[in-house]
């Protein structure tokens, strides 16, 4: 994980406002590297005294050593990567040590030599080099954002990887230069938007805009930017590159008869198959850090790994997979948020218990369930229930920074959605239990997170997946499936990222594994939701053979995300596969605290 900013500037050059350069190194506690490139002057069209400064903090998860950044690899001369991201697989291999100094590579082999041995126009090249690095990163499994500049070639290309895992914004200034950061610096700082997560953009800075952006090209401030899309698994092999990337588009195919998805069905197990590779490649050979010999509160180690854990479904399934990948003597801990709402619950009156409104909470009520259940079926894993509970008055105190970060995103639900990952993300909460009744202050030591986000949209968790089956049958839900699966690359990820990553931590999403998600797109509907089976049927076998077939119990659960809710009946886990969606900003209490009367698409005032 890193923090980032760029500048390209005709004048002296731009630095980060001392706000940004400290939001920057809350991301990347590690390492803070700064560097200022002069541009040469290559074409007599060049904009004339352009410097780039690259600004960039690293927190380091992988390999044994720190690699600082803005990264120069031995023999790349000065040019120079800034990559916020996690390459876990290249080309269907999983890479040794740290990904930065391979991305290097990558992209170095991609720009070789492009323009010098082409022929045509300067923009012809240009999208040719775009075309190349676009197909490189085509093979690259996993979240990123990332600056590259190429010295020789005068070329700066940036982007996000195709479904926008990793924040990167964007800002024109009034003369003509443009920003490129992780975070903004302020809200009363205009302009800046999300780099859309839909290809690889090449900015000439050999040519100004003013001499005629040609074919495909548009305009970044005063320069001409081309954008390439990414390749998809589904196209034809292009020499040298094969895509790991899956098309954003769903099987809408209706079988005409189909078997009821049950435990020991084959889409469960390939489902446990893929699921169980992607959350090992997110968890395993997390490094050592000084704060996980700083943490004594219990006789147990300090955990390496956390996970947002409502007690729902989709985290607790992670969570399972989780012990069954890592070594036992490893903790887990559990990160789960509840907020004071004074809508829902005025200030503990004298002489009330004034944790009783927070074990009240939705999500702690369900969480504190799924711990059990995990503790249970798994009794020799030591797990961390972090019990964090926000007064409303601290809510409060963070709301500007909060605002902030969440930037360019501004609704009532974007606050609401930020606060529970915010607060939960910090991972300051308390040890508690019915058998430890005293509170004891805990702040979790892991630098990595675990999400479960992305279930919901690929295997029809949300209500209106529900009513849209309700109202329409099979058709209407594939068309409110296919409408998710199409937002997955613009929804908030970007956001989620610039608000989990201000603790210095690093969230990863194993439900949006590319293979895990290629799977679930070319998998049909019934092998996923359980709508159109003979609910009431089942749900008599269930109850004649709780006792007797376990696979035959299984059959009864709720159609939404059934092959997840299998998968969890597999592991062991009962309640939590009959455990209902809940919005986290529900709940953890987060919605509409300071209004009753709103709506979620509100602008904040």
């Amino acid at each position: 994980m890193c923090g980032i900013f760029c500048s390209v500037c005709c004048r002296e050059p731009i630095c980060p406002s001392p706000v940004l350069q400290e939001l920057l190194q809350q991301r990347g506690p590690d390492a803070i590297g700064n560097l200022v490139v002069k541009v040469p002057e290559k074409r007599d069209d060049a904009p004339p005294n352009q410097h780039i400064n690259f600004y960039s903090s690293v927190l380091s998860l992988r390999g044994d050593n720190t690699v600082r950044q803005p990264y120069r690899g031995q023999h790349h001369g000065e040019s120079t990567l800034c990559w916020n991201g996690e390459a876990w697989e290249i080309s269907g291999q999983r890479p040794d040590g740290n990904d930065t100094e391979l991305i290097s590579d990558l992209l170095r082999t991609a720009l070789a030599g492009q323009i010098a041995d082409g022929a045509g126009s300067r923009a012809e090249a240009v999208s040719r080099i775009a075309t190349e690095v676009a197909n490189k990163l085509s093979t690259v499994a996993g979240p990123y954002a990332f600056v590259a500049y190429d010295h020789d070639l005068g070329i700066l290309c940036f982007g996000r990887d195709f479904l926008g895992r990793r924040s990167l914004l964007t800002r024109v200034t009034d003369d003509g230069d443009f920003l490129l950061s992780s975070v903004s610096d302020s809200p009363e700082s205009s302009g800046w938007s999300e780099v859309e997560a839909d290809g690889v953009y090449c900015v000439d800075l050999q040519r100004a805009a003013d001499s005629g952006p040609t074919g495909d090209e548009t305009r970044l401030g005063r320069h001409p930017v081309t954008r390439t899309p990414y390749r998809f698994t589904e196209d034809s092999p292009s020499k040298n590159h094969s895509s790991v990337i899956p098309r954003l588009s769903l099987n809408k195919h209706i079988p005409s008869l189909w078997a009821t998805l049950r435990s020991s069905a084959a889409p469960v197990s390939r489902l446990h198959e893929l699921l169980q590779a992607s959350v090992s490649l997110r968890i395993l050979n997390i490094p050592d850090h000084p704060g996980l010999r700083q943490d004594s509160i219990d006789e147990h180690s300090g955990a390496r790994l956390a996970i947002l854990f409502s007690g729902g479904l989709d985290c607790t399934v992670l969570a399972r997979l989780a012990h069954d990948i890592l070594p036992q003597a490893e903790s887990i801990d559990l990160l789960n948020v509840a907020f004071q709402n004074p809508r829902i619950h005025k200030s503990s009156e004298p002489g009330k218990d004034s944790k009783t409104a927070y074990e009240l909470c939705p999500d702690r009520i369900t969480g504190r369930a799924a711990h059990a259940e995990l503790q249970r079926i798994c009794p020799d894993r030591h797990w961390r229930f972090i019990a964090i509970n926000i007064p409303y008055d601290e809510t409060m105190q963070h709301r500007p920074q909060v605002i902030n970060l969440m930037q360019p995103h501004n609704t009532e639900m974007d606050l609401s959605i930020s606060y529970a990952l915010y607060f939960a993300a910090r991972g300051a909460g308390s040890l508690i239990s019915a058998a430890e009744p005293d509170s004891k202050p805990y702040t979790t030591a892991a630098r990595v997170l675990l999400s479960g986000l992305g279930a919901d949209e690929i295997f029809g968790g949300y209500q209106r997946h529900t009513t849209a089956y309700n109202r329409h049958g099979f058709p209407g839900l594939l068309d409110e499936l296919e409408l998710d699966v199409a937002r997955l690359g613009k929804r908030n990820l970007g956001r989620d990222d610039r608000v989990i990553s201000h603790w210095g931590r690093e969230v990863r999403f194993p439900f949006l594994d590319e293979k895990v998600l290629g799977w679930a797109l070319r998998a049909p509907v019934v092998e996923k939701c359980g709508f159109g089976e003979e609910e009431g049927k089942a749900r008599e076998e269930e109850e004649e053979q709780e006792e007797g077939s376990e696979d035959g119990a299984s059959q009864g659960l709720m159609p939404e995300k059934k092959v997840l809710r299998c998968l969890a009946w597999r592991l062991g886990m009962r309640g939590v596969a009959r455990e209902k969606k809940r919005a986290i900003q529900f709940g953890a209490r987060t919605a509409k605290m300071e209004k009753g009367r709103t709506k979620g698409t509100e602008l904040l005032s």
